[in-house]
């Protein structure tokens, strides 16, 4: 397994609340936590990077070694950072801090996620990018519910306003998720900097091309630019490795 971590300012923002890292556990299994933040002055910096960096501190300190002990790890820690994001908010210095979150760990030929906001998770394998997540925002509940067309919901002004995130006042709801990996797949981790600016074919296309997994990490985020790069841009890319012939 191989794993290239990328984030970049884009084009219009002049600071970067966007936050990824990796960190591996006391039994060696690693997890990805990414955080795109929300919040006047800087406290969307502060969110995202103080969401991943303590989950990533308690995930250090863990023996945890099954899918069922991650899944566990995650109803409770998630909530415990939701509260201490949400309780730093309620100071006028952080009013309205948040942050989306995807954390995803590898075990064995697994990889078990959490999910929050409209930050994503995709997989490429065979012939197609296939989006593993369901965007928590208004836009996507109006699109599921029959009220926009996916061409609306591409244009909607409203599409950055999203129905959860760490940092709320009432408990979150995180989606969980879990997929069995392949030889030769490609978990795609990424704000919505990434996928707001280039299709799943872009991404398809880039990953899958002959080059190395940091530099297909720096050309998504290129393309992201190119297209605008109207919000940060924050990549996390991991290769299972193919079975050797």
């Amino acid at each position: 397994m191989e794993i290239s971590l990328l984030t970049d300012v884009g084009q219009k923002r002049t600071n970067n609340q966007d936050y990824v890292n990796l960190f591996v556990n006391r039994a060696g299994r690693k997890m990805i936590i990414l955080a795109d933040g929300m919040g006047g002055h800087r406290a969307g910096n502060i969110a995202s990077e103080m969401a991943v960096t303590d989950l990533g501190v308690a995930w250090v300190d863990t023996h945890i070694d099954t899918v069922n002990e991650v899944r566990e790890w995650f109803a409770e820690h998630l909530e415990i950072e939701n509260q201490k994001i949400y309780q730093l908010g309620r100071d006028e210095a952080y009013k309205g801090m948040g942050t989306t979150l995807e954390a995803l760990a590898i075990i064995d030929n697994q990889a078990i996620y959490a999910h929050i906001g409209d930050s994503r998770i995709g997989l490429v394998r065979g012939e197609e990018y296939q989006q593993l997540t369901s965007d928590h925002s208004l836009v996507n509940e109006l699109l599921k519910a029959g009220q926009l067309t996916p061409e609306e919901a591409e244009a909607h002004p409203q599409k950055n306003i999203i129905t959860q995130s760490i940092g709320q006042k009432d408990e979150i709801q995180p989606d969980l998720g879990i997929v069995s990996l392949e030889p030769g797949d490609y978990i795609v981790m990424n704000s919505d900097g990434l996928t707001n600016m280039i299709s799943g074919s872009e991404i398809y296309d880039i990953v899958t091309s002959d080059i190395s997994l940091e530099d297909k990490a720096a050309t998504l985020v290129r393309f992201a630019n190119n297209a605008g790069g109207l919000d940060n841009i924050t990549v996390a890319l991991i290769a299972i490795e193919e079975e050797s012939k």
